[in-house]
Order: C-alpha cells, then structure tokens, then sequence
C-alpha cells in the first residue's frame, strides 16, 4: 500500500534529523546556527529604589554598553517591547517604568512628590544599583526631561542621545499645550480638571493612531493595556500632578541646550513628523545646538516605534555600532 503524503513527509523529516545527528559537524554546524538565530532573552524584575518599587525591563550582555530606554505618556517600557531584542544581542538595555507608570509602584499621590526632578533621581538610583556609571539614552515625550534632567546630575555618563517626539524647545510646546499652560499659570482646581481629558481612553486611542498611514500596523492592545493602568483608582490624580509638573521643565531648557552644546554627546533624532503633541517643530532646533545630529523625519505620530520599528532598528543600530559601540571598544 502506497504511504500517505503526511507519512511520507515525517518520514523524509526523521531522515534528515538521523543524518544531522550522525554527522557531529552538520549537528554542530545546525546547533550553531539555531543559537544565533534565538532572540536575546529579556528579563523582568523590580528594585526598591529610596522605598519606591521601580520595575525595569533588562536584556544583553552585562559587560556591553548600556541603552537607556526612557518612556512617555501614557505608557511604561511596555512601549520598547519590540525594540528591546532588536538591541539586546550587542547592548545591555536597561528600561524602567517610572512611578504610577507599568508595573511600578504608584504610591497616593498625598504622599509621594510625582516630579520630574523625583523620576530623574529614582532612575539615577536603579542605574547605580545596576553599576550602569555610563549610558547612551533614548527620551521619547516623557522621556525627554527625565534623561536630560538625568544628564545634567552626570553629563560626563552620556554616550549618546536617540532622540524620538522628546522636547527640549520652546517651539515644541505647540497648541496643545494651551490648556496645559493655563494649569501651569494658575494651577487652579478649574484648570486642573479641565485636563481629564488627557486620561480618556479616546485620547489614548488617539496618540496612537493620530498621524499612522496605515493603522492596520498599529496593535489595539497598545491602548487597551495604556487605559487599564490610566483606569486605576489614584492614577488620574497622579497624571494631573505630572501634567502641572511639566511647567518645571521649561525654565531647565536652556540647561539643557547648554548640555547638548558643550559635551556635544552624538545624537540621532528619529521624529514621528505628524505627531500633535510633539510636533516636528521641536526636532529642527536641536540642530542649533548640536550641527552634526543625525536627522530623520518619520511619516508617523507619536509612538513611532509601533508602525515603523522596520525603519528605526537599522538607524538605531547602525547609529550606536558607528558611535557608541565603537567608543567603548576603542576605551
């Protein structure tokens, strides 16, 4: 009787695996090649930093340079989760969640300072527990002021700076920041909650599918898992904080342009062109700044990483190999 085609097939498969393991220089060769072909591993663990649980993703070889991957708003390191491996085989990568952001904790925000300033220190803290004394950084929103502020405790750390919708630029904060700065101006009870809006799931639908030719790329989990941990009880007293908190990054900005001009770190700006909140008129400035900045204006908005991580990873990689990597190797 003739043998089935699915027979036939697993028989021609249990073949070729009797060979491959008789030959030890094709098995050798084939285990190889599956070793190469695996993605790095990624870890998930949390570190109590001044009594506050800071949960941070790792991935990478210890002894590599470090990447420093600072989130935005609404998000946590949740936004990196595909970058993270696209990196991790020749960097160590480092991204945590701040406070009332992710898996961290998020204490009542009665009792704990939700600042920019606080997150720059608790990052700083989780660094130095991991013996990170060096770091290339990549600010996304949020991000920015986090690093920077970062920067400016030990601008001597900064290997480099991968710059994506994070502002350091008065001409950045567009329209909508309007009833933001309404906030800043009086912190009223009035124009606090005229900013709920910001926490509606619409909204958070909205920085991710605003600005995206084809939203088909984009995943609805993104905004489902943003909005439950926006949905929390507290969480939205917590953003508000933030949200008035982010006046106190202005007045630092020329502290930070200062930075980019003297340590001159190596910069690469992948910019989402279409995004509302950060708008492309906060990545030309940089340039004033920093001449030799690489440039790339993306057809995307604001969480970039979602639809065009294709054309990010190349810039990104061959970005830290020519500037970073290399620096270390020639230390």
């Amino acid at each position: 009787m003739t043998a089935s085609l699915p027979r036939l097939a697993a028989m021609a498969l249990a073949s070729v695996l009797l060979s491959t393991a008789a030959s030890p220089i094709v098995g050798s060769t084939a285990a190889a090649a599956m070793e190469q072909a695996a993605p790095p591993v990624v870890h998930y663990y949390t570190a109590e930093i001044d009594g506050t649980d800071i949960f941070y993703r790792e991935a990478g070889p210890a002894d590599a340079p470090v990447v420093l991957l600072l989130h935005g708003f609404p998000t946590s390191s949740h936004m990196f989760r595909n970058l993270i491996p696209a990196l991790a085989d020749r960097y160590h990568v480092i991204a945590p969640d701040y406070p009332g952001f992710g898996e961290s904790a998020a204490p009542d925000h009665t009792t704990f300072a939700y600042t920019f300033a606080h997150y720059a220190d608790l990052v700083d803290g989780l660094l130095g527990r991991l013996g990170a004394n060096s770091y290339a950084m990549y600010v996304m929103d949020y991000g920015a002021p986090v690093g920077y502020r970062l920067a400016l405790k030990h601008p001597e750390r900064v290997t480099g700076l991968i710059v994506q919708n994070g502002n350091a630029y008065e001409e950045g904060l567009k329209e909508f920041w309007d009833p933001i700065k309404a906030y800043w101006k009086d912190g009223s009870a009035e124009h606090r909650e005229a900013l709920s809006f910001l926490v509606a799931p619409e909204t958070t639908k909205f920085q991710y599918v605003d600005g995206v030719a084809d939203v088909s790329r984009i995943d609805p989990d993104n905004w489902s898992h943003d909005q439950a941990l926006l949905d929390r009880p507290g969480n939205k007293d917590i953003q508000l904080d933030l949200f008035h908190d982010y006046g106190s990054n202005v007045p630092l900005y020329p502290q930070f342009q200062a930075f980019f001009r003297d340590r001159k770190p190596p910069t690469l700006i992948v910019w989402g062109k279409n995004d509302k909140i950060f708008p492309a008129d906060g990545a030309a400035p940089y340039l004033r700044d920093l001449p030799e900045a690489e440039v790339h204006m993306l057809n995307t908005g604001h969480f970039a990483l979602e639809d065009k991580l294709d054309e990010m990873v190349p810039l990104i990689r061959d970005f830290l190999d020519r500037k970073v990597g290399s620096k270390q190797a020639s230390n």
